[in-house]
């Protein structure tokens, strides 16, 4: 039982990070309807930049935890999001009015060269940091095993649902969630009705990545090791989740980050922990070949 509701905290902590991740690609998705495969390497780029800023504002001797995190946090949004602004100018807008396989060519080519640029700058060690947040609660002790939760577990669950109602709040009752709904149903009668499309088509773009990069900043703290190959993994663990959710769906891709988590955890304490990744990846597969509009997608209906 202790274990258990152990594995239970350790996967939804890491379920939430593939949730944010996985709501960049449903955002790109739904207003464009392609797959943004440097996604993963975004969040990469992130995870080293707050990396950087961690070491910087240590070797300033700042000590404070909240103010750190609160500046690692803004300038990992900020680079990051610029990151996501150059993926969409320079592989998808220009070929954007071709066929779909030019756009998913281009973006696997923008991740490969995201990864290469990490490596080529810092190399292809890990990068390590001191322990940013320390310490935890002790639930309960059963059978000599202590259920523990840690201040970083904490942050990691609060931060995203924080984000998730910040977004979901955003998307259905602001202006700019109106104009993206309308770019989703019809990006040329939205153009008409004087909606610049490029520009919402960009910002999606933009906040998907500064999603990406909170998720970066929270692994960071919470492993404190990073190193260039991490973005392929979760980049295709989060696509995953945002296909058995249902791509295009929020909370979709919000419950398959958790649903993806929860399974790795239980996989990991239960079966063989070397496996855990052949089973999301099984997950991928029987969810296209039986259910492919994911559990709260609806299936496209092509109008003519």
């Amino acid at each position: 039982m202790a274990l258990a509701l152990q594995q239970l905290i350790n996967g939804l902590t890491l379920g939430a990070v593939y949730g944010l991740i996985a709501i960049g690609y449903t955002m790109v998705y739904g207003i464009i309807g392609m797959i943004n495969f440097a996604h993963g390497d975004i969040y990469m780029v992130s995870a080293f930049i707050a990396v950087t800023a961690f070491t910087l504002l240590a070797a300033a001797g700042i000590t404070s935890v909240p103010l750190a995190l609160a500046v690692v946090l803004f300038v990992s949004v900020l680079f990051t999001s610029v990151y996501g602004w150059a993926v969409e100018r320079t592989a998808y807008r220009p070929l954007r009015g071709s066929t779909r396989l030019a756009p998913l060519i281009s973006a696997i080519g923008m991740s490969i060269f995201l990864q290469n640029m990490v490596q080529l700058t810092q190399g292809a060690r890990v990068k390590p940091i001191p322990p940013v947040l320390v310490g935890g609660f002790d639930i309960f002790e059963a059978d000599g095993f202590t259920v523990h939760l840690s201040y970083s577990q904490v942050l990691i669950i609060v931060v995203t649902v924080l984000l998730m109602s910040g977004f979901t709040w955003m998307i259905s009752r602001t202006s700019f969630g109106r104009q993206q709904r309308a770019c989703e149903q019809d990006m040329t009668m939205t153009g008409l009705l004087g909606i610049h499309v490029d520009r919402i088509i960009s910002l999606t773009f933009m906040l998907g990545a500064t999603l990406a990069a909170v998720a970066g900043v929270l692994v960071t703290v919470y492993y404190g090791v990073v190193d260039f190959y991490i973005g392929f993994v979760a980049g295709i663990k989060a696509f995953t989740a945002a296909v058995l959710g249902g791509i295009g769906s929020m909370p979709g891709a919000m419950l398959g980050g958790v649903l993806i988590g929860l399974i790795e955890a239980f996989w990991a304490a239960y079966l063989s922990p070397e496996y855990k990744d052949v089973a999301t990846f099984s997950i991928l597969i029987l969810v296209l070949m039986f259910r492919p509009s994911g559990l709260l997608g609806r299936p496209e209906v092509e109008k003519v």
